[in-house]
């Protein structure tokens, strides 16, 4: 059994996928398809989702019996944990915690920079004076 969620694509995707599989719920699509046909049409959901989001979830033979792919949508993001598949969902915490992360590393860089540039000043200054020496 494979089930395919789709949010916020063309209509013609969704038209496509009804070719093979029941479209039971608006955007929301089920069927038993083979292996091969399945990832063609993943794949054909990722070239044609584009802004969308997509979650695909298949039988496969591991200890939760499934499997998860997603794309398109930054806040969940799936994880592995010993073999168990969970879903990360990133919430406004988390945001704040990335952008003050990113700040911190930009300060470093630019201390780094300027360290860099005082060294470089300093080592002109000094190669200047031991030309004037001379």
């Amino acid at each position: 059994m494979t089930t395919i969620i789709l949010e916020k694509v063309p209509v013609g995707l969704r038209g496509e996928l009804t070719r093979w599989m029941l479209e039971v719920a608006t955007g929301v699509f089920v069927g038993t398809v083979s292996a091969l046909v399945r990832d063609l049409l993943w794949e054909k959901v990722i070239e044609k989702g584009k802004n969308g989001r997509c979650i695909l979830v298949h039988r496969t033979n591991n200890e939760q019996g499934f499997a998860i792919r997603m794309h398109g949508d930054s806040k969940r993001s799936i994880l592995n944990l010993e073999g168990l598949t969970l879903i990360a969902v990133k919430n406004a915490a988390w945001e704040n915690y990335m952008q003050e992360k990113a700040e911190r590393q930009e300060k470093q860089l630019r201390r780094i920079h300027n360290l860099e540039g005082n060294l470089a000043a300093s080592t002109l200054t000094v190669e200047n004076s031991e030309l004037e020496s001379i």
